[in-house]
Formats: C-alpha cells, structure tokens, sequence
C-alpha cells in the first residue's frame, strides 16, 4: 500500500468514476485502475461496485476512506514541518468565513498572505457559522470567520472576538422608510422581511433583538445567501436586517440605522489539533496568539 494508491482511491470515490479520477490525477485510466485493483488484493476487499452506469463505494471502501485521507493528511504536514524547519513554509490553508465578515479585509489579507508565503496552497470555504465551527472542530478547516449573537461562545475551538456592530435596516430605493436617518424596531415590526434560515447565528442577532423588545415580526422569505437577499430586497419583497459595515458595500439599496437594533459580534475560531506550519502563519498573521491563556 502506498501513498498514491490511496490518492486514487479517494479520487474515485469522490468523483464516482475511474475516468474522472484519471483526469484529476493527470494518468491514464488503466494505470489508475490498475493500481486500485492491487490495493485491493492486498486488502482482501473489494473498495468498489463497478457497473457499466456507476461506481460505488463498498462497505469496506467507505471504511477505508478516512484513514486513507489522514495518512495523506499526515504526509503533507511532514513535508511542510520539513520546510519549516528549512524557514519555508508550505503545504496547505483552509480558512472559512461567513459571507457578511466585515472585522478583517479578508480579501487583503490573502493577498498578504500569498505574497509572504507563495508556495502554500489557500482554499476559502464560505458557510453559516454553525457549519464553520464544526468544520473546524473536526479538523476540516484551519480557521474560520464568525458573525454571532452577543454571549454566542463556540465549543470545543479556540475563539477570539474580532469586533461588534450594530445592524441596519436594508431598504429598496423606493421604500417609504428609506429617507428617514434613524428607525425603530416597532416601526419595522410592521414590514416583511427576508432574513437567513430560522435557528441559524445569522437569524437569531435579528430575532433576539425583536424579542428582547416585545415585538413580532414576519420574515415572509428565508434565503441562505446575501446575494439573493439583496436582490429581494431591490424588487420590494422585504427588507432586511445586516451588519452596518456590510451593508454599506451594498449598490443600489438605502441602509438606515436602528434604534436598540440588533448586535452583531464577529469571532475569529481555530482548530485545537496541532496547527500546521502554514495555519499558524496565518494566525500571526492576524496577529494572534494559536493557544490563548484560557486555553492553557
């Protein structure tokens, strides 16, 4: 068993296709199947089902899978602690974010970040912040940029708050409250509204703050995606609650402050596993410390 067998192996498994698994490794395809035929004889098992219209993962290929991805995983972090210790860092960076970050120039500090160091590979995961910090708890990403309620305390990373902010109502051009310099939450208790799914971090800063008042309000459209939201908004469906220094960035829409509105507070979270050389440059980066006290 070796290293590039078990690349095979993954790529086939999740590309559903020898053909395609050939293409992303850059070999041909009897050389690929080849070497998965030998990988299992030397298991004893069958990895595939292989009919003419698919391929499919066996019970035993679906337990191989994970180990095969750590070994993997473990072999580019030797290389890259190898070209540490040499003063180069390499190897791979995943960082999430939500869509609406607004405490970092995220953007900016990528390009920072390849300039200083080019041989590392970036991948950017954008998600919700619940599905960002299980991705970094499980180890699948780096490090990853929150926007939370106030108190939101994510387990089982380490975390820093980045900063707060308030929220503005987000209105159509045309919209009878879109002059007016400040509203209330009663006054926009009374308009529909399109906001992120029910229950999700993004969600809850709006809904508290209506709550916490003794308000109701009527969200007549859930979207999961800023964009759709925006445009929703600009054909007059709703209008929408988002973080002042996001909203800004927005054409072609009116925002305007809220009285005892909601409050966002955005989070910086990282993995507790050993970082990889290329994650902790990321973090000084950032200037930040990969283990806080509280966390020692």
């Amino acid at each position: 068993m070796d290293l590039q067998q078990m690349r095979y192996v993954i790529a086939v498994a999740e590309t559903a296709s020898f053909t395609r698994a050939a293409e992303r490794c850059h070999v041909v395809q009897s050389a690929l199947s080849h070497q998965v035929a030998r990988l299992e004889k030397e298991l004893g098992a069958r990895l595939f089902e292989r009919s003419s219209r698919r391929v499919r993962t066996t019970t035993a290929g679906e337990a191989f899978l994970p180990a095969a991805r750590q070994a993997l995983e473990a072999a580019e972090r030797a290389r890259a602690e190898v070209a540490a210790a040499t003063g180069e860092i390499r190897g791979k960076l995943t960082v999430g974010s939500i869509p609406t970050v607004a405490a970092v120039d995220l953007p900016a500090v990528l390009r920072d970040y390849r300039l200083r160091h080019p041989r590392v590979r970036i991948s950017l995961r954008a998600g919700s912040s619940e599905q960002l910090v299980e991705r970094v708890r499980e180890g699948r990403l780096d490090a990853a940029f929150l926007g939370v309620q106030p108190g939101f305390r994510p387990q089982g990373v380490h975390d820093r708050e980045l900063a707060q902010g308030q929220h503005v109502a987000v209105l159509a051009p045309d919209h009878p409250l879109a002059t007016r310099h400040e509203v209330d939450l009663s006054l926009l208790a009374e308009e529909a509204f399109v906001d992120f799914a029910d229950g999700s971090a993004a969600r809850a800063q709006s809904d508290l703050a209506f709550a916490a008042a003794g308000l109701r309000r009527e969200v007549a459209f859930e979207v999961s995606g800023v964009e759709l939201m925006a445009r929703m908004v600009r054909h007059g469906l709703g209008i929408a609650l988002l973080p002042a220094a996001f909203a800004a960035e927005l054409h072609g829409l009116r925002t305007v402050p809220i009285i005892n509105g909601p409050v966002r507070v955005e989070h910086l979270v990282w993995s507790r596993f050993p970082l990889s050389p290329a994650a902790s440059a990321f973090l000084a980066l950032l200037d930040v410390d990969p283990q806080p006290l509280a966390d020692l």
